[in-house]
């Protein structure tokens, strides 16, 4: 899943970047050593790591992070679970359900079906017993 805006901005790096010939037309968008080569998955971690602390992220930051992250923030939004195991390309729903434990805000946000009856107005605070 690519954002319109990024992938404007992409068409733009392309098209600059063949103008000013560092961007060969037969090459990659992101080059690396060489430009029939695609980056490196090494390099890639590198700049995952250098950009998280750059903003003063401590932990230990990949590109997996960042996959991570987006599942995470999905499920938060309230995107269906099997929607995400789409976009990720997971072949089992299980594997996507991992993401699931740490959408603590989704978990929180969660209202028993009890309190959805409406027998105990919040104004009245706890139920007599």
């Amino acid at each position: 899943m690519l954002a319109q805006d990024l992938l404007v901005l992409l068409r733009e790096w392309w098209k600059i970047g063949r103008k000013q010939g560092v961007m060969h037309p037969d090459g990659w968008l992101f080059p690396g050593q060489h430009y029939l080569k695609p980056v490196s998955t090494r390099h890639i971690h590198r700049i995952a790591a250098e950009a998280a602390h750059a903003a003063g992220i401590t932990k230990r930051v990949g590109p997996h992070t960042l996959r991570h992250s987006f599942a995470t923030h999905l499920l938060e939004d309230g995107v269906d679970v099997r929607i995400i195991q789409v976009l990720l390309g997971h072949a089992q729903l299980q594997t996507t359900t991992l993401y699931t434990r740490v959408a603590t805000r989704t978990v929180k946000a969660v209202v028993s079906p009890l309190d959805r009856l409406g027998m105990f107005p919040a104004s009245q605070g706890s139920p007599p017993g």
